[in-house]
């Protein structure tokens, strides 16, 4: 493998740069990942398993992943309570119908 795989789809930023490859991947890490969180797991880990991909041949979708999972490092998740209603019982037994 080399720096230069890319994935099977490239990450879109919100920002409108795409990422294709496992270089672009971690200089965009290096360029806006700031030195005071680079020691965090999220990042550290990113950045081990892009290395991996590029230098031993390891997965290139764990590399993907990882790298999504640290630029997204401070989005907040969002539970939608009424996106799904509960089955409970809504459903019938054989003998009841």
């Amino acid at each position: 493998m080399s720096w230069d795989s890319r994935f099977a789809e490239p990450i879109e930023l919100p920002s409108g740069v795409s990422l294709a490859s496992l270089r672009d991947a971690i200089v965009h890490l290096v360029n806006t990942v700031p030195s005071s969180e680079r020691g965090t797991p999220v990042v550290l880990t990113a950045a081990e398993l892009i290395t991996s991909a590029a230098e031993r041949g390891d997965p290139i979708e764990f590399a993907r992943i990882a790298t999504l999972r640290a630029v997204n490092r401070h989005a907040v998740r969002e539970f939608n309570p009424d996106s799904q209603r509960p089955a409970l019982g809504q459903r019938k037994l054989a003998r009841e119908r």
